[in-house]
């Protein structure tokens, strides 16, 4: 561990990456990638077809789901804070190079994928202010590529290229340019709700018409919806350019979840209030439901703030995607020139230009309608490692999950250390922000508490773990990943979609699946944690990353067979780049997951 801590000045570039980002910056990173396409798209998107007025409580819903895996993404970025690529460096320290690459490959698939998209999402506004003048112009000229509707989109090109420059001018500048396009969000937000207070009707939520679709429609918005929290992750990735990330990272990533929360449900509640849900617009929403009540000098308002919103998300799906390509180069997983970094900008220039171009032809060659089919299976297979490894790390000897001490010299940069007053901030967020299980259970059970614990057979507080208990823990949590899988698959194909004796034969299979589980749980639970104390951990462990496990199979299993394939041919490729790079499965210094599944 303290080898590849200590190798990463040493490899890739000698020029570091400029710390000086704030806990504000992060913030603003985090709610502008993800309040873009949410409040302007997605929103009207799920009110109209999947939730009516309910869309409110899909994103309440989808937002509880989004907490479960941002705690867990706090977690390690405090127990690897001076590092960048997300959970591609989380997975490398945690569980080896080979499931690190896996992760890492399909994260820059999903950044692309969000970048082309946002690319093309501006192109579409632009083109719908223009009267469709734009798209008209380039059928003409240039003719279709698929049909009568696709063409080349040299707009999104261009787009997709100049937000790439903006990011490879540098961090401080992108990062200038992303707060002033948040603030125009911000204004734009504020004058939507105040000016649809003047037009909102209760009738809309009357008769039954509050869940149209009844509670079914309610949890399918809640799985569309929770891409509009998809975003947060940026944060992660930052770790190398915060100037305190022990303390911004979680802090940033509770912030800007709350914050989207907040103005997603805001906007939904102004929405269906003003607009019937069956007759809300499908493409451009928030600016239609203005025009609908003849206040038309409104919706350009409004679509001011979804250029600016749009271009925040552009920035928030390419922001991270050269720091992931930049963070697997300097490990040797991708090609070395990949890893060089600016001595202008401070910045993985090569990878933001190589990137941002693949993007741009993205945007160029494929339509807006065809990138959004592609969900972001690789998003959700992350966050779902990401609890994976927590179950892994606070069950572990100390021995081999001591990340955390390497924090203040990763890169053996001797970066200048957080100091005392840091220290003091830290042990702050220790005694302010960390409730274990344990704490929990006392308050709610009372004397009732050492009852429970002598029955389940958790051990004492004096307990610490050791290599058998930790591969039991591991043994568990693989059982437990993977029988998430057949449970889900079992009742979505089963119980939802069977009929009849197959139908009550499923339910029966997934019962006895839901009791294995349980048990797989006590087993975690009558093993030692790990003593030692981060400045930000997880609560209550197991049970959160647990179910962040289960809320993230669930989305993937609920993704078209599409995705799936897309999926697996983008999997197949990166498989063969790695055998050639000879990538390997573990490092001996490692925690490597594959060595324990030997030694099990």
């Amino acid at each position: 561990m303290a080898s590849w801590l200590g190798r990463l000045s040493l490899e890739g570039s000698a020029v570091g990456l400029a710390k000086v980002l704030t806990t504000v910056d992060l913030v603003s990173l985090g709610v502008g990638s993800c309040v873009g396409t949410g409040m302007y798209v997605v929103a009207g998107l799920v009110a109209k077809a999947m939730a009516g007025p309910g869309v409110i409580l899909s994103f309440i819903i989808a937002a509880v789901a989004s907490v479960l895996s941002g705690v867990c993404y706090a977690e390690f970025g405090v127990r690897v804070p001076k590092t960048t690529g997300s959970a591609y460096t989380y997975s490398y320290v945690t569980v080896g190079e080979f499931v690190a690459f896996f992760i890492g490959w399909n994260l820059i698939l999903e950044y692309l994928i969000g970048t082309a998209a946002g690319a093309s999402a501006l192109s579409s506004m632009f083109d719908s202010l223009a009267n469709h003048s734009i798209s008209n112009y380039m059928i003409t000229h240039l003719g279709t590529l698929r049909g009568e509707d696709t063409y080349p989109d040299l707009l999104a090109l261009f787009i997709a290229l100049l937000v790439t420059v903006i990011i490879a001018l540098g961090v401080r500048n992108s990062v200038g340019f992303n707060n002033v396009l948040n603030v125009v969000n911000l204004v734009v937000w504020v004058f939507m709700i105040i000016a649809g207070l003047f037009f909102i009707t209760a009738r809309n939520w009357e008769g039954g018409r509050f869940l149209p679709y009844g509670w079914s429609g309610v949890m399918q918005g809640a799985a569309t919806c929770f891409y509009a929290f998809i975003g947060f992750d940026i944060i992660a990735t930052t770790g190398e350019e915060a100037k305190n990330p022990n303390t911004s990272i979680p802090y940033a990533i509770t912030a800007s979840l709350v914050t989207c929360l907040t103005a997603y449900v805001s906007v939904s509640v102004i929405l269906t209030l003003m607009v019937p849900y069956n007759l809300i617009d499908g493409s451009a929403p928030l600016m239609e439901m203005f025009a609908d009540h003849g206040f038309v000098w409104g919706k350009y308002v409004v679509a001011m703030g979804s250029i600016a919103g749009l271009t925040v998300s552009l920035l928030g799906s390419l922001f991270p995607m050269p720091r992931v390509i930049y963070a697997m180069a300097r490990d040797g997983l991708l090609f070395r020139f990949l890893s060089h970094v600016s001595a202008l900008t401070h910045t993985p220039a090569v990878a933001c230009v190589v990137s941002g171009t693949l993007a741009a032809i993205l945007a160029l060659l494929v339509s807006l309608r065809d990138l959004i089919e592609m969900m972001s299976i690789g998003t959700l297979l992350a966050y779902t490692l990401v609890s994976v490894c927590i179950l892994l790390l606070r069950y572990q000897p100390d021995e081999q999950t001591d990340t955390h001490q390497y924090g203040d010299d990763v890169d053996g940069l001797k970066h200048q250390d957080v100091g005392a007053s840091d220290t003091k901030d830290d042990q702050m967020l220790i005694d302010g922000f960390h409730t274990g299980h344990a704490s929990l259970l006392k308050r709610l059970l009372g004397g009732h508490y050492y009852t429970l614990r002598m029955r389940l057979g958790m051990p004492d507080a004096s307990a610490r773990p050791t290599p058998t208990t930790g591969r039991t823990v591991t043994r568990c949590t693989l059982l437990l990943f993977l029988m998430s899988f057949l449970l889900w698959s079992t009742i979505i194909f089963g119980v939802e979609q069977g009929s009849g004796v197959g139908a009550a034969f499923s339910g029966i299979t997934a019962a006895l699946m839901a009791g294995s589980m349980a048990k797989l749980m006590i087993t975690i639970l009558q093993q030692p944690e790990s003593p030692r104390r981060l400045p930000y951990m997880a609560p209550c462990v197991p049970f959160v990353p647990a179910a962040a496990i289960l809320v993230n199979t669930y989305l993937m299993l609920k993704l078209s067979p599409l995705t799936w394939i897309r999926f697996t041919i983008w999997c197949i490729i990166g498989e063969s780049h790695s055998t050639s790079a000879g990538v390997k499965g573990s490092s001996s210094t490692q925690v490597s997951l594959i060595i324990k599944l030997m030694n099990v």
